[in-house]
Order: structure tokens, then C-alpha cells, then sequence
């Protein structure tokens, strides 16, 4: 039964006292305004509350035979489906100990006996108020926390969308094929796994997070192509020295157009910065022999280390219109001869014990 439901039904109260003369006294005081449900001692009163409609408030007896209130109270508590239920005590001790020790576990008031039935309505009536204000405040807490999840959804779809249309948009001027997206998104994301538990890599690849913001950037590596004119990116004979240094800009107009975008919008977002990381550095080289920068060793983004892997397999293992495709296992030997010259040591020892991932996903997202 939902909370407002409840709300135009009685208040369900559950008095808990071993003294059965008690129990009537109590029932006779409150029927009129609360459905009262009674037990007579704590072991009762916790499988009451723990089964059926939950009640809205206890009043809960101290001193009882088998479990006494405070062991009571206990148990509630530790309950999830009993534990915001209010527990008053009512009890004829009235040390300051006492009922420091029932605050302690839980309760929210202490009335002493004998009971003053004014005194005891207001309390009850004060804590289901307060009650109903904190029920209210939950529900308000999960509707935002739904609609905080669906504009996150939302800003997730629009990332997505974007990424694909920038891609997309890079797919019509290159030979390369749309496979040779979802195929290097889909090794730096197996790469990145397999690294994330590695103390060198840790500030980054610290939390799924993360991984997925990179693998979702990883599509606009080459979105600088776009930039390149068609007669240097469409050629199919060996590029001139001329043209090869025209390609090489690709890294610098990728970078550039989404640098733009993040001085457009003001801010800087983690998801942009992975993506201005692999635009621009995943053709640096571990030793300082790539381009555009010349970059060596750990100056090179985590980023586009993974990218220079995930984007070297993949063209060495494709065919295009000037070269045939190589066997994984040649491809492999090729990116495993390039420890420590062309890509990171830590990062090849991982890859070595994932080509059997790469080849996976190289067949399943194979070139038609």
C-alpha cells in the first residue's frame, strides 16, 4: 500500500506491554483516532512489525520478560523494513541513563509512567507528523534522484549521438570502413580493462567511470581526417613526403575542432579532454619518434597510448585499397616487436596476454 494511501486511513499503532490490564488501557485510549495492534512482549512485537502492513508508529514497554524493550528496539532497528518505523518507550524508569540508553538505540521520545493520555497523544500525534514529513521528503528525494537519472541518460544519448555523427561524418571522406570504429573502440576498452588494476595506470584507469568515458571518445580519433583534402586521403598509391606531413595535421585539426567546442561551451569535461588526449596523441611514439608533437615515454596521455595500440593492430590486420591485410598473428608479432620504441612496455605486456580478445573482436566485427 502506497503512503498516500495510508494517509486517509487510521494511523497504525503497535503498543507493546507484557501487562495485559495495560494493553486494554491503551487500546481503549487510542482506538478512536489509530488502529491499534498490540503484543505482549518484544519478541511478539518484532515479528508483528516485520510482517503485514507496517506500523506507523510502537510504543514500546521496557521491562518484559523473554526480550526486554531495548533488545526490541534493537532488532527494529537493524531491520530494513522496520528500521524508520518510530519507537517511543514507555517505562517506569526514569534515569537520565535509561533513557539515554533508548536515544542511543533509536528511539525517538521516552514517556514515563503512569501515562498522562493528553501527554501521550500529543507525542504520538507530534511524531507522526514528523513522520509523514520525513515519508514525504523520501518520496521527493526519489523522484529527483529518477529525473537526475534520466537527464543523465539523456546527456549520456546526446554524447553518444554526437560521437556517432562526428564519426560518421569522418567515415564518408576515408577509405577506412565504420568496423575500423567500433574495432579499436572495442580493443582500447579490453586494453584499459585489463590495465586497470596496474599501480602505473592507476590515477587514470582508476574506476569503470572513467574506462568508459576513454572508450567512448576513442571513435573520434581520426576525426581530423575530415580536414585532409580527398585527393591526399582517398589516394591509393604511397604518399609523398609532402603529403604524408599534410596527413600528419589531422592530429592538430582533431584537436583543434574540439578544443573549439570546449571553449564554445565553457567548460572543460572529462569526456572532451579524453577525446582532445587520443585526437591528438595516438600517433606519438614511447621513444619520441611520432608526430604531431614528438612526445616520449609517460609525457604521452594514458589515452592515446592506448589508442596508438588499439589503431596499429587494427590497420595492420585490415585490408585496403593499397595493401592487403596481415594475419593476427602477424599483427601481433609486429606490435610486440615495438615494446619500448613505439608503445608503452607496461602496456604491451598487458596486450600480450589479450590477443586472444583482439582476435575475438576482430572477427566478430569483421570487414564485409
Amino acid at each position: 500500500m502506497n503512503r498516500d494511501a495510508r494517509l486517509v486511513e487510521k494511523p497504525t499503532v503497535l503498543v507493546v506491554d507484557d501487562t495485559p490490564d495495560n494493553l486494554v488501557l491503551m487500546t481503549d485510549l487510542l482506538k478512536d483516532k489509530y488502529t491499534v495492534k498490540i503484543a505482549n512482549n518484544g519478541e511478539r512485537a518484532v515479528r508483528i512489525a516485520s510482517t503485514g502492513t507496517v506500523p506507523d508508529i510502537i510504543l514500546l514497554d521496557v521491562m518484559m520478560p523473554v526480550m526486554d524493550g531495548y533488545e526490541a528496539c534493537r532488532q527494529l532497528k537493524s531491520k530494513p523494513e522496520t528500521k524508520d518505523i518510530p519507537v517511543i518507550f514507555l517505562t517506569a524508569k526514569s534515569e537520565i541513563a535509561d533513557e539515554i540508553k533508548g536515544f542511543e538505540l533509536g528511539a525517538v521520545d521516552y514517556i514515563t509512567k503512569p501515562i498522562s493520555p493528553p501527554i501521550l497523544k500529543a507525542r504520538l500525534q507530534t511524531h507522526l507528523e514528523l513522520k509523514n514529513f520525513r515519508d514525504f521528503l523520501k518520496d521527493k528525494n526519489a523522484l529527483l534522484e529518477k529525473e537526475v537519472q534520466e537527464r543523465t541518460r539523456d546527456v549520456v544519448a546526446i554524447q553518444e549521438a554526437t560521437v556517432l555523427a562526428l564519426t560518421s561524418l569522418a567515415e564518408t571522406r576515408d577509405n577506412e570502413t565504420g568496423n575500423h570504429i567500433i574495432r579499436t573502440q572495442r580493443y582500447v576498452e579490453v586494453l584499459a580493462r585489463a590495465l586497470k588494476d596496474h599501480p602505473k595506470f592507476n590515477n587514470v584507469l582508476n574506476d569503470d567511470q572513467s574506462i568508459s568515458l576513454i572508450v567512448k571518445s576513442a571513435p573520434l580519433h581520426d576525426i581530423g581526417k575530415v580536414g585532409i583534402p580527398d585527393n591526399i586521403l582517398l589516394k591509393k598509391d604511397r604518399l609523398t613526403e609532402a603529403e604524408f606531413n599534410l596527413m600528419k595535421t589531422h592530429t592538430i585539426l582533431g584537436r583543434n575542432a574540439i578544443l573549439s567546442a570546449e571553449e564554445r561551451l565553457g567548460v572543460t569535461m572529462p569526456f572532451l579532454n579524453f577525446a582532445r588526449e587520443i585526437t591528438y596523441c595516438h600517433h606519438e611514439r614511447w621513444d619520441g619518434t611520432g608526430y604531431p608533437n614528438g612526445l616520449a615515454g609517460e609525457d604521452i596521455p594514458v589515452s592515446g597510448r592506448l589508442m596508438a595500440i588499439a589503431d596499429v593492430y587494427d590497420a595492420l590486420i585490415s585490408r585496403r585499397v593499397y595493401k592487403e591485410g596481415l594475419s593476427h598473428e602477424k599483427a601481433v608479432e609486429i606490435i610486440l616487436e615495438g615494446n619500448g620504441s613505439h608503445f608503452d612496455p607496461d602496456m604491451i605486456n598487458a596486450f600480450a596476454g589479450i590477443t586472444s580478445e583482439f582476435l575475438q573482436i576482430s572477427t566478430e566485427v569483421a570487414d564485409t
